[in-house]
């Protein structure tokens, strides 16, 4: 069993125990799963070589979950779970992956409508059963036939954050077979998409045939659809597609090429290649039987009259023309991030202590983070109100001496709700004593258009706000994104001088792409944050890195890849700036 598999049996279990009001070892089965997911080992290979001793090492792990992974890995299921369903025989992922349906939801639809899938709760909001419930209504109704839509629009696409740790692994081992000198991840992944379909891989060898043995023979391969000489597609025990395409030296950069760009993209430079009188494919560009290029993706742009570009922004979104021009831009790289503006920890919602979150940021090669622990009208996430965060910060000081010898700085500051009205849920005297402040909307999500943008622009007028956190709410292929008119908030962000985050969370990834060229064309900074809840979210970051690159965006565009005297500094630059602007201009 992989991670992810490991991860996705206890998060399935945490719910299962969330529904059963037993939040103790719900949220103790929760950490587990974040733990696994975020392994850079496999947790087979540890319990393989170290026992069930080396499981109860790795950090979120007691006895009690370190032998239920046993079962796991040396079995393929687990007695625990096929209790758990059933004592209670509802399909709680399903379910849960609906907008607005909690645990205690579950609990009432089943005890009281014998609701037990996604399909019984659909036909049960059509037939109008669910408004005789308590606490339900026709607006209930046509939210959850709403969610469960989209649900169905989303089906068949996989997280970039769930898929790209997968296919990394997949992608090491095959460079390590014999013979191999070319091996590289395609499609829509190397494009670094949001979502993804199947993975595509490219590879060059001079015996390909070992190598698409090798390939149909992973652990991960459930399911071969088809095998070649050449080629291979297989289906991986997470439920998605893999194919395995190897080619020769001299081809290799023109497949990858192929492979990488959109379908757009693609059509694009074969229209440049049939003027010049020559031919585009996947084996090369050709002026009759004469090969051009091949070998690189490099010299097939270079010899089309193109700049290389990028693989994410290979969208037909203007890199064609700016190739032509030389003029594409220096994107952000990977691994840029100096310091994570979104961490919350065990004071709130977190899995972890500040002391714990501050360790692992380390790990991850960052010099600093900021504590942004939900507030007070966030009851659900046990907001802190003033009091609890002048306590907070008395520790913040306490660890900063602790982590001074190591270069590291804690910052003071918190996730603030941004009430209905547009106002903030903490007085300003608390507000002033942080270091810095963000914002976001945690509650109705339905308001309109008109309302919401009104009310973000309000929040974001306060003259003590430096950052607005997820901007449009969205959770990708759970929870479409509240309507928001964007140019006007990023208007009026640039207008009173603050920041637009650009969440890396995997579920989120807020701002989208277009978004963030939008607001770099107005002018207006960002910063990357991994809206981090456990240690291991630390490696989100350079998702978020990856949604900068696709938004065009380079290292100056975003605020934290500055040192954190330079960040404050920058911040504060921002916010005077805006003061003496003319009225008028937000919008």
């Amino acid at each position: 069993m992989t991670n992810t598999e490991i991860a996705k049996i206890l998060e399935e279990i945490s719910e299962y125990l969330d529904v059963s009001n037993d939040g103790f070892r719900s949220r103790a089965y929760g950490r587990a799963a974040a733990t696994i997911a975020s392994l850079d080992r496999e947790a087979t290979d540890i319990y393989r070589e170290e026992g069930q001793k080396g499981l109860e090492s790795i950090p979120s792990i007691g006895s009690g979950i370190a032998e239920k992974i046993e079962e796991l890995v040396t079995t393929g299921s687990l007695h625990y779970l096929d209790e758990l369903k059933t004592k209670l025989p509802v399909n709680v992922q399903e379910l849960t992956a609906i907008e607005g349906v909690g645990p205690k939801t579950i609990k009432t639809l089943y005890t009281q409508l014998h609701i037990k899938t996604r399909d019984d709760l659909e036909k049960a909001a059509a037939s109008g059963s669910l408004r005789a419930l308590p606490h339900f209504g026709e607006k209930t109704e046509r939210k959850i036939l709403k969610s469960i839509e989209f649900l169905k629009q989303s089906k068949g696409r996989f997280l970039l954050g769930d898929i790209l740790p997968i296919a990394s692994k997949i992608e090491v081992r095959l460079k390590k077979i014999p013979g191999v000198r070319h091996v590289a991840i395609a499609g829509s992944l190397r494009r670094r998409q949001e979502t993804i379909g199947d993975i595509d891989i490219v590879a060059s060898s001079k015996e390909p045939q070992k190598m698409i043995d090798a390939f149909i023979s992973f652990p991960e391969v459930v399911h071969i659809y088809g095998s070649g000489a050449t080629k291979a597609n297989v289906r991986l025990s997470l439920g998605i597609d893999a194919d395995l395409r190897v080619v020769h030296d001299k081809e290799y950069g023109a497949a990858l090429l192929y492979f990488t760009g959109d379908k757009q993209h693609n059509i694009e430079l074969r229209k440049i290649a049939i003027e010049k009188g020559w031919k585009l494919s996947e084996y090369g560009l050709f002026k009759g039987n004469k090969l051009l290029a091949g070998a690189t993706e490099e010299e097939v742009y270079h010899k089309l009259g193109l700049e290389w570009m990028p693989p994410e922004i290979r969208t037909v979104s203007g890199e064609i023309e700016a190739a032509m021009e030389k003029r594409i831009p220096r994107l952000i790289p990977y691994g840029s991030i100096k310091g994570d503006l979104q961490v919350q920890t065990s004071w709130t919602d977190g899995t972890a202590s500040i002391e714990a979150m501050t360790d692992a940021a380390l790990a991850h090669g960052l010099s600093y983070i900021a504590i942004t622990d939900h507030t007070k009208s966030l009851t659900v996430a046990r907001g802190l109100d003033e009091k609890g965060l002048a306590r907070q910060a008395r520790e913040i000081d306490a660890l900063n001496k602790k982590f001074l010898k190591k270069k590291f700085r804690i910052l003071k500051s918190a996730e603030v709700n941004i009430l209905k009205d547009g106002k903030l849920d903490i007085a300003d005297t608390a507000l002033k004593k942080l270091d810095l402040v963000g914002v976001s909307v945690h509650s109705h999500f339905g308001m309109s258009e008109e309302e919401m943008t009104a009310r973000i622009i309000t929040a974001l007028k306060h003259p003590l706000v430096n950052i607005l956190f997820h901007p449009t709410g969205r959770l990708i292929k759970k929870r479409e994104p509240y309507k928001v008119d964007i140019l006007k908030v990023i208007k009026a962000a640039k207008h009173y001088g603050v920041a637009l985050e650009v969440n890396a969370y995997p579920d989120r990834l807020d701002l989208k792409d277009t978004h963030i060229r939008l607001a770099i064309e107005h002018g207006v900074k960002l910063v990357v944050d991994t809206d981090a809840h456990a240690p291991e979210h630390g490696k989100f970051l350079d998702l978020g890195v990856a949604q900068v690159r696709r938004g065009w965006g380079s290292k100056t565009d975003v605020l934290n890849t500055q040192s954190v005297s330079d960040l404050l500094k920058e911040i504060k630059r921002i916010k005077n700036s805006a003061r003496r602007m003319p009225t008028g201009t937000e919008c």
